[in-house]
Order: C-alpha cells, then sequence, then structure tokens
C-alpha cells in the first residue's frame, strides 16, 4: 500500500494574522507567546499539525530527505525548513537563524531561541525521528504475512486454531464485540478503529515491542496497568490480553472524564462532540486521564476550555482537542509530543482504513 500521501501546502512564506507581540528578540519563553495568543488561533491547528506528522511518517512533504527540520507556527502552520547542519550545535545555529529571519519579515511577530534544553519559536520538528513504518505495521496488523497471524485463548475468549489462525484485526474485533454483548463497555463507535491506529503507533504491532520505560507488547503498557487488569505476568505478552486490557482502561478513562466532559462540550452536535471525546481519551491513554480532567475542570488550565465550549461552531473537533492543550503548553507537562501522539494516531487509522481489506467495511464507517 502506498500511504506516501501527498500534502498540499503554501510554498509562499506568509504572515500570521495580528497577535499582539511578546517578544521583538530571543530572550523570553515560547509560553509567554502561547499566554498571549487569542483562543481562535487554534481554527486548522489539527489538520495543520498532521499534515506535518504526514511528513514525519511517510517520509514525504518537506521530510522527503530526513535531514531537516521544518518549523510552524502557532497554527501549526509550516513556515519554512532548514537542511541540518553538521552538528547539533551547528542545525540550533540554522534553526535560531531563520527564527529570527521570519521575524524579520514579519511572518511571526516573535521569536524565541531554542537550544538542546528549550524549546525555540517558531517551534521546530525534525524530520529524522524514530517513527513506525506504518507499511510494515498494517501488514502485521492484517496479517498478511503467516507468521503475523494468531490463535489461541484468553480468558473467556478463543480466537481460530492451529489450522486457521488470524490477523490481529480479528482478534481486536472479537475482543471489542464481546465484551460490547457482555455490555462491559460504553465507549464511542469509532473507537475500536482508533485503538487500531494506536497499537500500529505504539508498537507498530510487534508483539514483542518494549520500552526504556518498561512498557510492553502490542498496545504497550506498564506492568502496573496489566496488573491492574488482572492479567498476571506470564500473560503481559498476550496479544488478546493486551487488547482486553486497553479496552478495559479505556473504558474506564471514559467513565471517568464522562461527566465533566459532557458539563463542558454536552451541547457540542452528536457527531462533534463523540469525535471530540474518542480524541480525548486517546490523549488520555497517552498520558493519563487525570492530566486531561484538568483541561475541563481546572480553574486555570480549563479556561480554554470554556471558550472552545462556548464558540464551538469555529473549530472542528480536532481543533478543540488540540486547543486544549496547545494554549496549556508547559503546564502539568503538556508538551507538543502530546499534540503528535493524536495526529499519529490519526494518520495511522486513515492508513489502515484505505486498505482494500477494511476501506469498505463497517469498522471504518
Amino acid at each position: 500500500m502506498n500511504i506516501k500521501l501527498a500534502a498540499s501546502i503554501l510554498l509562499s512564506l506568509l504572515p500570521l494574522a495580528s497577535i499582539t507581540p511578546v517578544l521583538s528578540a530571543p530572550g523570553g519563553g515560547y509560553t509567554e507567546i502561547i499566554r498571549a495568543a487569542p483562543y481562535w488561533v487554534s481554527q486548522d491547528t489539527y489538520n495543520n499539525i498532521v499534515t506535518i506528522r504526514r511528513w514525519v511518517l511517510s517520509e514525504s512533504g518537506y521530510c522527503s530527505r530526513p535531514e531537516r527540520h521544518v518549523l510552524f507556527g502557532l497554527r501549526g502552520e509550516f513556515l519554512g525548513y532548514i537542511d541540518d547542519g553538521d552538528s547539533r550545535a551547528e542545525t540550533q545555529k540554522r534553526l535560531n537563524e531563520t527564527r529570527a529571519k521570519l521575524a524579520d519579515r514579519g511572518t511571526v511577530d516573535a521569536w524565541v531561541t531554542g537550544n538542546a534544553g528549550t524549546t525555540g519559536y517558531p517551534f521546530a520538528l525534525a524530520c529524522d525521528q524514530p517513527h513506525v513504518n506504518l507499511n510494515d505495521a498494517i501488514a502485521r496488523y492484517l496479517g498478511t504475512r503467516p507468521q503475523d497471524l494468531i490463535w489461541g485463548t484468553w480468558d473467556d475468549l478463543s480466537l481460530g486454531s492451529k489450522d486457521d489462525p488470524r490477523s490481529l484485526h480479528n482478534a481486536l474485533i472479537q475482543v471489542y464485540q464481546t465484551r460490547q454483548e457482555q455490555k462491559r463497555l460504553d465507549l464511542p463507535a469509532e473507537l475500536p478503529r482508533y485503538l487500531a491506529g494506536q497499537l500500529l503507533i505504539e508498537s507498530g504491532a510487534r508483539p514483542a515491542a518494549h520500552s526504556i520505560a518498561g512498557a510492553r507488547g502490542i498496545l504497550q503498557l506498564l506492568p502496573a496497568a496489566l496488573g491492574d487488569c488482572g492479567v498476571a505476568e506470564a500473560n503481559h505478552w498476550h496479544r488478546m490480553a493486551q487488547i482486553d486490557c486497553a479496552l478495559k482502561l479505556m473504558n474506564q478513562n471514559a467513565r471517568n472524564l464522562r461527566p465533566l466532559f459532557d458539563e463542558r462540550f454536552g451541547k457540542l452536535p452528536e457527531a462533534k462532540r463523540d469525535r471530540l471525546f474518542t480524541l480525548l481519551l486517546i490523549q488520555a491513554y497517552h498520558g493519563g486521564a487525570g492530566r486531561v480532567q484538568t483541561l475541563l475542570a481546572d480553574d486555570t488550565l480549563a479556561r480554554p476550555a470554556q471558550y472552545f465550549a462556548e464558540h464551538h461552531e469555529r473549530f472542528s473537533a480536532g481543533d478543540i482537542a488540540f486547543g486544549l492543550i496547545f494554549h496549556n503548553l508547559g503546564r502539568d507537562r503538556f508538551g507538543l509530543a502530546s499534540l503528535y501522539y493524536v495526529a499519529d494516531v490519526q494518520l495511522a487509522t486513515e492508513a489502515l482504513c484505505q486498505t482494500p481489506q477494511l476501506e469498505a467495511t463497517g469498522f471504518c464507517q
């Protein structure tokens, strides 16, 4: 499957709409620029950041050459790129020189020096970074090769047989449908396909994937989380157990977030409301439900949520999901990685649903 999706971008550098300048020269922090930015700058942020991340995951667009950094602004809009230097120090120097030039041209109203330990502005994203090969990951997930097919039992579930092995996709569907029938789950209808996208991003569908932090398996669950799901250590790598546990955690997060979410966004149109809730569940899986709760209820962190709820017709569900985090960057450990994760899951889900095997199925409707 060809996932090198075409990205349409502006080649000219266009100035942002007027934002009250915070810094006219380097010296302050990027969070000062974030705090001064009006909430309306979140319009189109979701699509813009998804486009930039697409270049990374598909090694296309301005990331067709890995030795580059792309620069983007408050709305996630592409502003320019640099070819990397021979060292990190030289690359940082080029980034800062480009930031200064963008400010001099009026493309941005302020810029901030970046270095190895400090985020600069305009923001920079390296093209050369660890990322999932979606073609290979999707092949493993769909079981296009015999060695990627599985069979076995987990708890009260049984999948295929030695003579009739099944794909990870079959496993996810069976676990989800069984738990639905048992009334153990209350999740948005589109959640299963996004969980499949998460599986691709978390592990590339590799059963033995593990992280430095100790996360393991196809859904990169920590031993403590697996223990909370009642999964014995001997089964921590069991693929059906991983899917079952991830759905259980998603359902628990949904139950904890739903009251606050409904209070804040209950008046949104149903489709938009469900989409936003799904994106927040993805964020909660990545960074914890407690941190997402603060975005909905904390006196300071929930101010963007209040604005977006009152003016939701101006924003997509994705813009709102990103805006809640973007306007709180630098608070409660929220960083750009939080946005990148959700964007990557979106791209993986889209790529999976464009395969001939799934494109016309109810799974992707």
